[in-house]
């Protein structure tokens, strides 16, 4: 039986403290107050009290939907509660304590242990010898960018296996405006591509005789970027590095991680990548960290990472980080995992009700996810301008401002955001954005809740 307030009932009554259980009673304002001193109830809160769990507040395709997902939504969970135990490991491995959160300023040269212990955790969440991670690195691109150029020297050959490289990309390596900007063509650095396959896979019969004898680094993307096809699996990756691996042994492999962070149970440098880089406003900031990006993998080619962050001499063990960067570093990589879970079943949500209405979606529904990252073909320049201002439009963020396509840092064609996010740019966050160029896709990720995709969605169908 429950127990009815007993403390408080016996002290009223001028008795002693007894937790004997006491029959359970309905609440009743008029035996709880005195007629002089009873609150008003507004009329309002009568409805709230109707019922503790009310009735979804989502559109009937999208509920639809969402009966549908049970079991897939099931198994996401069962991936977060892998992965969580997972970080937490690493967190209680490094001893990471309170004083690893005090921030720097300066040269950063008294810092108290938090970078080194950062550091630590992510290296052993995915599998590296070792890692940095820094609120420096302006993005992944920034990122990506300090890894290759950590890889590649003037007479080398940079090879991407899985098509073209994502549009911020292009000017790095020097495919589109190269002028004496610093790209890797500048350098002496050329390139190649393994077309994919017609099916959007990767190429394995041309992968298999792609490495040549300049080939220093291969660089597999493991999300789609704005290509139409679907993120690359673990095991794809790992087969890709083997058959790299067979024709060159010293051909190094780097891995463009953004969007892949805690999908499956495994990352990269546990199936062989010498190195991987990415963004922590995507999946591994777990929506808290405020800037930043990582580069993990062999310890040799970390620090020569560090030293393109930085200068040659000045190692890992410098940089300031202000104020509570630091703890909202740790923090983010610690809800990496659930925030992760969350994009993943916004995205099956995405892909079912889109797909419903005969729209194609990239992963359709039935597919394993590889990436946090659901595509959709909007055909047209106007539903994809409608779509990107139905998500603005229901963000908790610039919910009045209207997205406008145009041309951004980076890209090839016009862009359109969607972006109502706490982090300026932050795609761990509900976001959509797409290039205005044939098919009209838009890519979709992020979210700190399934939910909040499902309210959206319901907007999304009424614009388009």
């Amino acid at each position: 039986m429950a127990l009815s307030w007993p403390a408080a009932a016996t002290a009223a009554s001028g008795g002693a403290c007894s937790l004997r259980p006491l029959p359970r009673r309905r609440f009743s304002l008029a035996a709880a107050y005195p007629a002089n001193e009873r609150p008003t109830v507004h009329p309002r809160s009568l409805s709230c009290a109707a019922s503790a769990y009310p009735a979804h507040p989502f559109s009937p395709e999208v509920a639809k939907a969402v009966d549908s997902l049970y079991s897939e939504f099931r198994e996401v969970d069962n991936l977060v509660a892998h992965n969580t135990t997972r970080v937490l490991k690493a967190f209680q491995n490094a001893r990471v304590g309170s004083h690893h959160f005090g921030g720097c300023t300066g040269y950063g040269h008294d810092e108290g242990g938090g970078r080194e212990a950062l550091d630590n955790v992510f290296a052993e969440i995915v599998g590296a010898e070792s890692a940095i991670v820094r609120s420096q690195f302006f993005s992944g691109t920034h990122a990506i960018t300090c890894a290759l150029f950590a890889l590649l020297k003037p007479g080398d050959e940079l090879l991407a296996v899985a098509g073209a490289p994502y549009d911020t990309l292009e000017e790095v390596i020097g495919i589109r405006n190269s002028s004496s900007s610093g790209s890797l063509k500048d350098f002496g650095i050329t390139y190649r591509e393994v077309p994919l396959a017609e099916d959007g896979g990767l190429n394995w019969d041309a992968l298999a005789l792609a490495v040549g004898p300049q080939t220093k680094c291969a660089l597999i993307q493991r999300s789609c970027g704005y290509s139409w096809r679907r993120g690359l699996s673990i095991i794809e990756i790992q087969r890709a590095i083997n058959m790299i691996k067979a024709q060159k042994p010293d051909c190094m492999v780097m891995v463009d991680n953004c969007y892949g962070e805690f999908v499956e149970t495994c990352e990269p440098p546990m199936v062989g990548a010498d190195l991987i880089a990415g963004s922590l406003i995507k999946n591994p900031g777990g929506t808290i960290a405020p800037c930043g990006g990582y580069v993990a993998g062999k310890k040799i080619w970390v620090k020569a990472a560090a030293a393109r962050l930085s200068a040659p001499g000045l190692g890992v063990d410098c940089g300031s980080t202000p104020g509570d960067v630091m703890r909202a570093l740790f923090q983010g990589l610690f809800l990496s995992p659930q925030m992760v879970g969350e994009a993943i079943k916004g995205g099956l949500l995405i892909a079912e009700v889109m797909a419903s209405k005969g729209y194609k979606v990239q992963p359709i529904p039935q597919d394993p996810r590889h990436d946090t990252v659901q595509a959709v073909q909007l055909g047209s320049r106007e539903r994809l301008i409608s779509f990107c201002e139905a998500v603005q439009k229901n963000c908790p963020i610039g919910s009045f401002v209207k997205p406008v396509a145009g041309l951004t840092a980076g890209y090839a064609s016009e862009v359109i955001f969607a972006d109502g996010t706490f982090i300026d740019g932050s795609t761990s966050e509900l976001s959509c954005d797409g290039p205005l160029r044939e098919p009209f896709a838009v890519f979709c990720q992020g979210g700190t809740h399934w939910t909040q995709w499902a309210i959206v969605l319901g907007e999304v169908l009424r614009a388009i």
